[in-house]
């Protein structure tokens, strides 16, 4: 099968097409034919040889972790899913290989039926960064009404999300975008916007019962100085891998609250998001679309920054 490799860390450029062999479906999994897969942030890190890279075991190592396609081959005969259905999920790469490839083989668990309401391309650029957002404003931060919850990095892949479902559940969400992003944001739920090129949200917020920080330490330490927009007592959820690792310790210095996020590829929960997708509270916005033997160029745009919602590779047609 056609798939994009990876011989060793590195820069962009050490994407490349090559043939390496279908994987092969094994116990409980399921073997699905990719017709698009989602680029992630996770997904730069690892090629970079940061995020899940030492855990790769050999090379070349095949990256991507969102996908949508059909259902070739299943477990047994009376399987909830069948041959020839469109699903879309969530492979754990490195411990699978990855998605940017024709083939993927991924436990049953972690795969659901596509919404009929997307295209492929559309759901490939829902489960990382969907699950990663309800992780952290359903589950770690219980988003509801009267809560003020501020996201950062807001127009991005998990950004966008998070304000949906923060909306969604009730929450008064501020979120920081450029000025280009503003009406957007607003259109998705936030009930405020600040533009972080011409206002330091520190300066112009307090009493903030939530943060769901998707910058960290990485710019402006901007993960530091959410710290002082909190109430007393009030959570931060960091989510980017190894931008601020001492949030927890930081943050029950300062009388906060705070919690590193990792996601797991938990089908039950994208079933949830799948009908809120399908009832149209929740949508998703693929910012660009790039073709399988074109992963290089996503990933350049993904680490240029400022992306609105995500980037999806086509795979084949479908």
């Amino acid at each position: 099968m056609r798939a994009i490799v990876i011989d060793q860390p590195g820069a962009p450029d050490v994407l490349t097409l090559a043939e390496v062999p279908r994987p092969t479906r094994i116990a409980s999994e399921v073997l699905v034919k990719v017709v698009a897969a989602g680029v992630n942030p996770i997904d730069a890190k690892t090629r970079a040889g940061k995020g899940t890279s030492p855990a790769i075991a050999s090379y070349p190592a095949v990256l991507g972790q969102d996908f949508s396609g059909v259902v070739v081959e299943t477990p047994y005969e009376a399987h909830p899913l069948k041959p020839g259905d469109e699903v879309f999920g969530f492979a754990q790469v490195p411990r699978h290989s990855g998605t940017y490839a024709e083939y993927v083989s991924v436990p049953s668990l972690s795969v659901v039926r596509k919404p009929a309401v997307l295209s492929h391309v559309e759901a490939a650029g829902v489960p990382v960064a969907a699950l990663t957002a309800w992780g952290m404003v359903v589950d770690v931060a219980k988003a509801h009404e009267g809560q003020r919850m501020l996201v950062h990095a807001a127009a991005g892949g998990v950004g966008h999300f998070a304000v949906q479902f923060a909306a969604y559940f009730g929450a008064h969400v501020i979120a920081t975008g450029s000025s280009r992003n503003a009406a957007w944001l607003r259109e998705l739920g936030a009930a405020e916007v600040i533009d972080y090129t011409t206002t330091a949200f520190d300066e112009v917020l307090h009493d903030v019962d939530v943060v769901i920080d998707l910058v960290g330490n990485a710019v402006a330490d901007t993960g530091t100085r959410s710290l002082g927009v909190l109430r007393p007592g009030g959570l931060v959820v960091n989510a980017p891998s190894g931008t601020w690792v001492t949030v927890a310790e930081d943050a029950a210095a300062a009388g906060r609250r705070g919690t590193r996020y990792q996601v797991s590829p938990d089908g039950a929960t994208l079933a949830v998001i799948s009908r809120l997708l399908t009832s149209g509270d929740v949508r998703v916005y693929i910012d660009e679309v790039f073709d399988l033997e074109h992963a290089r160029a996503a990933h350049e745009k993904l680490e240029g920054g400022h992306s609105r919602g995500k980037s999806v590779l086509k795979v084949c047609e479908g």
